[in-house]
């Protein structure tokens, strides 16, 4: 992040590295941490807009775990693209538009959400790393199908429904019983 001093305070400009067909590990927040992307009608809107998104500017979904209050992806983006920012915010306005009003809490609506006419489901940034390698995709795809344990929504990683864990042991990439030993450790280290 890179910090202009404007006055006596710093003011942050975030510098997003749009690398044309590059592959990115994302992170993703509900609005204060609700609990509710793992909700039918949520999952629901969620995959439809993802599905629409992808038409219109395709990307390869590497990897991803919803959980109750946010989620990981693993994404490679086209060769020659690299905005993956508009992508994002095309899938959160798409959401929040087919179900918005229902998850809308009066009591958190900003005055700078209602003038970028947000609602109160998404926070507004998310946060990306550029994968840098394949040891580096290996590190994040571990730690994205461990993160249901790690948070306590399972006891195993097979248990959680909401991953492409699953995919992975269909295709023989990962044993079944795949524990996740050693993955928090691998990340520390990093």
């Amino acid at each position: 992040m890179l910090i202009a001093f404007l006055g006596r305070w710093p003011v942050p400009y975030y510098c997003r590295e749009h690398v044309a067909g590059a592959c990115y590990f994302f992170t993703v927040v509900t609005e204060r941490r609700q609990p509710i992307l793992t909700e039918p009608l949520l999952r629901q809107a969620l995959r439809a807009a993802v599905i629409a998104v992808r038409r219109e500017r395709p990307f390869a979904i590497d990897g991803w775990v919803l959980l109750p209050d946010h989620l990981h992806a693993i994404w490679t983006l086209p060769p020659g693209d690299g905005d993956f920012s508009v992508r994002w915010s095309a899938i959160k306005s798409r959401v929040t538009r087919a179900v918005g009003g229902h998850y809308f809490r009066a009591d958190w609506q900003s005055a700078r959400r209602a003038a970028k006419r947000h609602g109160t489901l998404w926070q507004h940034r998310f946060w990306e790393h550029r994968i840098r390698d394949e040891a580096d995709f290996a590190a994040h795809l571990d730690y994205l199908h461990f993160n249901p344990v790690k948070h306590g929504w399972a006891a195993r990683v097979g248990d959680w429904p909401y991953s492409t864990f699953h995919r992975y042991v269909a295709q023989g990439q990962y044993p079944g019983d795949w524990s996740g030993d050693g993955v928090m450790a691998a990340i520390r280290r990093r």
